[in-house]
């Protein structure tokens, strides 16, 4: 994960110096707002690539906190039945993102945009006093659907208003010693106690952790064009 964070954030601050030797047009964001949760974004936009290419690219990288999920569940179907303890959760998600914008005519400036996603989700679960604290983790594709619009303030910066939902595709839940994927061919699956001892499904821990699925998105930020 820290590899990928690397990798994007060297093409996203370099970008500015590759294309600046052409006549394409770059700018700059940081966005906020909601995204499955409180979170920022920071993204590049390369307009008008080429003049047959009737739409511009944007890449961007944000950071979500999240409500990972239910702690008595995930401390069932992840490590083992005990109930002592006081819980505490924390979660968070890095999503990767491309998309194309397509200029419409609805308002001046505005656009639609559509392109794929990738998730890193990770929801932590402690007890306190019972000797727990683990992770659970997910990696996910995904593809994302929205539209905005840019609203000019100075030369350089415009104001920006962005709505949108994120659909990502299911994905294996790994803890501890454990995993569950979509196909329920599961690692080291804990038993269901109350329940005639059965295995624990991939149904169970998605039930229990809340990995990305549909992520509704309301953002605002500022651009700076170069």
């Amino acid at each position: 994960m820290k590899k990928q964070i690397i990798f994007f954030l060297v093409f996203l601050f370099s970008s500015p110096l590759i294309f600046s030797q052409t006549s394409t047009n770059l700018g700059l964001s940081i966005n906020t707002g909601y995204n499955g949760g409180i979170g920022a974004r920071t993204q590049i936009m390369i307009y008008n690539l080429t003049k047959e290419i009737p739409f511009h690219l944007r890449f961007g990288i944000g950071y979500t906190s999240f409500n990972p999920g239910i702690s008595t569940d995930a401390r069932r179907i992840f490590i083992n039945n005990a109930t002592n303890g006081t819980p505490e959760k924390n979660g968070h998600n890095f999503d990767f993102r491309m998309d194309f914008l397509i200029p419409v005519k609805f308002l001046n400036n505005s656009y639609v945009n559509v392109g794929p996603r990738y998730s890193n989700f990770t929801g932590n679960f402690k007890f306190i006093g019972g000797n727990e604290d683990f992770d659970i983790v997910s990696k996910q594709w995904g593809i994302g659907l929205g539209g905005g619009n840019y609203f000019k303030i100075a030369d350089n910066f415009d104001f920006e208003i962005s709505l949108g939902a994120d659909y990502f595709f299911p994905s294996a839940l790994t803890g501890h010693d454990t995993s569950y994927s979509p196909d329920n061919d599961n690692i080291n699956p804990r038993r269901d106690n109350e329940n005639d001892n059965i295995e624990f499904t991939y149904k169970d821990a998605d039930k229990a952790v809340n990995q990305p699925k549909i992520i509704p998105q309301i953002m605002i930020g500022l651009v700076y064009k170069l």
